[in-house]
């Protein structure tokens, strides 16, 4: 091989290294299309048999609302949106393990936010409840801000509550998004199995 041919050899290879690398960053949805932070989207659950879209779930009390997936596979949910900790100004792209906010693109009825946040722990199964509302210092006002993970498949994900680029020098007890099944619901919890997702387009 020429010393030409090998430089455009290891350019190409490299070009490609970085294109995969840039495209890695992203996070993509069933369509393989980068996710965008002003657009709405629906949160499903990768494999079936785990009910449907995300979407409010009465809890004991009507407010705050639960955060959980619909009974049927066939319902879609709410669509969310999702708004950066630290946004990039040169495009919208939603980036992997950046810390975020996810907030519901519908009203609720009740006075919090539809934003997810962190709440206390499940009476029944000690694992902590993903709820809607702003943070009331219950975790530090750190609640609100979530991550999205890659799992070992293209395009599917799991959402964690992890928020160390908001704070760097806290000290969290991490966990991964799932699901409790309790009285006919499907809520989402921390502190268990991990749930596959993926994004779907509105």
């Amino acid at each position: 091989m020429s010393t030409t041919s090998f430089t455009i050899f290891i350019l190409a290879h490299m070009w490609l290294l970085m294109a995969t690398t840039s495209i890695a960053q992203f996070v993509v949805d069933t369509s393989g299309e980068p996710v965008e932070d002003d657009e709405e989207y629906f949160i499903r659950p990768a494999i079936t048999g785990n009910g449907g879209g995300a979407t409010f779930v009465t809890g004991n009390a009507p407010c705050p609302l639960q955060v959980g997936l619909g009974n049927a596979e066939s319902t879609h949910g709410l669509p969310v949106v999702f708004i950066p900790f630290a946004p990039h100004h040169d495009d919208d792209e939603v980036r992997l393990n950046r810390d975020l906010r996810i907030t519901f693109d519908a009203s609720s009825g009740c006075a919090q936010t539809t934003e997810w946040r962190l709440g206390e722990k499940d009476a029944t199964s000690g694992r902590r409840l993903i709820i809607t509302g702003r943070d009331d210092s219950t975790v530090g006002s750190y609640g609100n801000f979530f991550r999205i993970v890659q799992t070992q498949t293209v395009g599917v994900y799991n959402i964690q509550w992890c928020p160390t680029e908001v704070c760097s020098t806290c000290k969290f007890e991490c966990g991964t998004v799932g699901v409790i099944r309790e009285n006919g619901k499907i809520l989402l919890a921390l502190d268990g199995g991990a749930l596959p997702i993926v994004f779907q387009k509105e």
